[in-house]
């Protein structure tokens, strides 16, 4: 079970028992980065395997660097038994966040420590294939930077707007490959040499909350990002909805105003157009030209194109009424869309992220008050609205749970493939 197998499985060399045995241990490991540290016995009910299996299984992982004690469970009554966790530092995925306007990556580790901070580079998502060499020699400059042993990479996960099907590894919005030319993803993988997934900026969000935030535990979960544009994750009976193609969740493009503003993507009235970063930073300007008496005049030293969502945000935050208001509008519009999504969809949860969400009461005020106009009492009162508690590094987090569960998936899969079985 070394880096080696992690990566690259090798099975056609393990003879039945070497890959039954293989299995148990990938299953393991992905337990413990997905649960936290776990005790032999409550790994031997994850799995219902006898407790000598179990423990023979940990103390090979731990003589193979990726597992350690990570101090004691609680006491049912008599010795409180060892916790076993993954060892810091064991493993690490390259995350890649590709936004509208930049670039953002961060090397995380096997346990989500982040081991090179957020790095942003000046590389915007475009249309065509022009700026992949420059975003894979950041990332190669940022691995070389941080001195890790390149064979302990197990991948990189490049997360990104628009319409993504994960499953073919390419987007139909941006980054787009020639039709029957090599897909995205591969172009990415042959220049890393190493296993490479991509995935919608919003769905990966989803998995990063449904993994390690608030969604953590939870069936039925929907993750809002409130950016520059308006992105929806669905996380429905614990499994992360992507649709026949890959596209489930674009609430920014459901038509919301009969003859609208025209929306980039061709139609009009989206609630993109009314509910979004784009939104706000617009109405924030037409105020301004019209006159409008706004701490946004100072904030932006009088210079009307440096508005955008974060000056108003801070304008609310220090008592502008103007920023307030529209802020305000916003959120009903947003929450008009919300309620639909509580209606057809009945979650339990609906976590809101991205810059405006930092809006806080600002923007959850509006909305809630938008919801209990708009949704019928009984489902709005089962369902809870919660900003997200990962902040600005879910992006990339994002990225790196979208590695995680690619790799894991696969190598059981291939597994199971070997053995004909995927039980434990």
């Amino acid at each position: 079970m070394s880096t080696l197998h992690l990566t690259d499985a090798g099975l056609d060399k393990l003879n039945y028992i070497e890959k039954k045995k293989y299995s148990q241990k990938i299953k393991i490991v992905k337990e413990l980065y997905v649960r936290g540290p776990r005790t032999n016995a409550e790994i031997c009910a994850d799995f219902r395997i006898s407790s000598p299996t179990s423990m023979g299984l940990i103390k090979e992982l731990i003589e193979e660097g990726l597992v350690e004690k990570r101090g004691q469970g609680k006491s049912e009554g008599g010795r409180r038994p060892d916790l076993y966790g993954l060892r810091d530092h064991s493993l690490f995925v390259v995350g890649i966040s590709i936004g509208r306007f930049k670039t953002r990556m961060a090397i995380f580790d096997n346990n989500n420590n982040n081991i090179t901070g957020i790095h942003t580079f000046p590389v915007k998502v475009t249309d065509g294939l022009a700026d992949i060499d420059r975003i894979h020699e950041y990332a190669e400059d940022l691995i070389t930077g941080s001195g890790l042993n390149r064979e302990k990479i197990m991948g990189v996960g490049v997360t990104m707007p628009g319409l993504v099907d994960a499953a073919e590894g390419n987007n139909y919005s941006y980054l787009k490959s020639a039709p029957g030319a090599e897909s995205l993803q591969d172009l990415l993988a042959g220049k890393f040499g190493k296993p490479v997934y991509i995935q919608n900026d919003v769905k990966s969000m989803a998995l990063a909350e449904y993994r390690f935030g608030q969604a953590h535990g939870k069936k039925d979960v929907l993750v809002l990002s409130l950016d520059w544009g308006i992105g929806l994750g669905i996380i429905m009976d614990g499994k992360l909805i992507s649709g026949s193609a890959g596209f489930a969740g674009e609430i920014g493009h459901i038509p919301l105003k009969h003859d609208g503003a025209l929306c980039y993507c061709g139609k009009r009235g989206c609630l993109e157009t009314v509910a979004s970063g784009i939104a706000l930073a617009r109405m924030a300007k037409e105020g301004i030209k019209s006159g409008q008496d706004s701490l946004l005049n100072e904030l932006s030293d009088k210079d009307i194109d440096k508005i955008e969502p974060q000056l108003v945000i801070d304008a609310a935050n220090q008592g502008d009424q103007y920023a307030i208001n529209i802020l305000s509008e916003m959120g009903m519009n947003l929450g008009r869309g919300v309620s639909i999504l509580i209606q057809l969809l009945n979650p339990e949860l609906i976590i809101l992220g991205g810059r405006i969400a930092q809006a806080n009461q600002y923007i959850t005020t509006p909305i809630q008050q938008s919801i209990n106009q708009y949704c019928m009492a009984q489902l709005r009162e089962r369902t809870k609205i919660a900003l997200s508690q990962l902040g600005l590094e879910a992006d990339v987090l994002g990225a790196v749970a979208v590695v995680m569960e690619n790799i894991f998936e696969g190598l059981l899969d291939q597994d199971s493939d070997a053995t004909g079985s995927k039980s434990l």
